[in-house]
């Protein structure tokens, strides 16, 4: 490794506030860095009344275009041969033609199947709501109903298990999570839930889209469109998430090798999509994972004996976490949603209605 000319004292310091700076811009999920714009360029004059295509005569100094964001060699990502190497890239959500989709949406007075009736109402996926059908557990105007292919409108009267259904109007909520909040929609300990920090939101029953373990802090989204929920945490369409993780000791090169060739745990293998070092101590990472196991960052890492002291997840479904404050929340804008509905559908072959 070459010795930086920078006196050791400002080494120190810039080194400190680097690191700062780079969990900081990583918690926001943008996942990288932009170098400070104080490096003089070329002036006009230097060019000696050349193109611009020409470099200019040994001893001047060369005209730049500014630089694009990325991270400060400090804390870019180490490879095997201890020199930087790929940085994870933030997941974008693809754009789609929102008015061909909307044309798509059927209207109000028209009548639609009973399972995404009762999805719309945020009981449940369509899959599990057939399965309700089936068990008779479903009447429409006093009626038990066992068709799957049954239909419905919104004059008729729709009940689950005894209790009234109605669809609601689609909302689709982001949160950030702090710590010691619990996933859940009621907790009989009555500890404090991530519920009691959308509470008043919105008129509509939400509920939380996965889970985050207590002391697990960052992105978590809320809804009350069952259907998007089981598409989002069914494993099948393979929802990638980023996470910072911050480890108790470095981390060694083979054990990052290890954990980017997929992992065998009790309940089976786990494959990691991307793993990267952020620090020069190798105790920040960056992780990019599919997998909706409980628990399974802090699992992985544990498996080869390291303790997990810090978890953010700073992207969600190629959903950031920017200008979202710890312990705020936004709603999606119509284009999120229609992006998270039409995600990943080449793979699935289905697509979100």
């Amino acid at each position: 490794m070459k010795k930086s000319n920078t006196p050791s004292g400002d080494s120190a310091g810039k080194s400190s506030g680097n690191k700062r700076t780079s969990e900081k811009t990583f918690r926001s999920g943008k996942g990288k860095i932009q170098k400070p714009e104080n490096t003089p360029a070329a002036t006009k004059s230097e060019y000696k009344g050349r193109g611009k295509n020409q470099k200019p005569i040994y001893g001047e100094a060369e005209a730049r275009e500014p630089k694009k964001k990325r991270f400060q060699k400090p804390y870019s990502p180490i490879k095997k041969s201890g020199k930087p190497g790929k940085k994870i890239k933030t997941e974008t959500q693809p754009e789609y033609d929102l008015s061909a989709i909307q044309k798509q949406a059927p209207k109000e007075t028209e009548a639609i199947r009973l399972n995404k009736y009762i999805a719309n109402a945020g009981v449940c996926s369509r899959r599990e709501a057939d399965t309700l059908i089936e068990k008779g557990e479903i009447t429409v105007n006093g009626q038990v109903v066992t068709e799957l292919g049954f239909k419905v409108s919104r004059k008729d009267k729709v009940t689950c298990r005894g209790k009234s259904i109605r669809p609601e109007k689609p909302v689709y909520l982001l949160l950030n999570k702090p710590k010691d909040f619990i996933t859940t929609t009621d907790d009989p300990l009555e500890r404090k839930t991530v519920m009691h920090l959308v509470e008043g939101a919105c008129e509509e029953r939400l509920f939380p889209v996965g889970r985050l373990d207590r002391n697990t802090t960052g992105l978590l989204l809320f809804t009350n469109d069952g259907e998007l929920s089981a598409r989002l945490t069914h494993p099948a369409y393979e929802i990638k998430k980023i996470y910072q993780v911050t480890l108790d000791k470095p981390i060694a090169k083979n054990d990052v090798d290890a954990i980017r060739e997929g992992v065998t745990l009790e309940d089976g293998p786990t494959q990691v999509d991307d793993l990267q070092v952020l620090s020069l101590d190798k105790t920040i990472l960056g992780l990019e994972i599919h997998s909706g196991k409980n628990r399974i960052v802090r699992r992985i890492f544990a498996h080869f004996g390291y303790e997990v002291i810090a978890l953010d997840r700073v992207t969600f479904a190629g959903l950031s976490k920017k200008d979202i404050p710890r312990g705020k929340y936004r709603f999606l804008n119509e284009r999120e949603v229609i992006n998270l509905k039409f995600m990943n559908k080449g793979k699935n072959k289905k697509r979100l209605k």
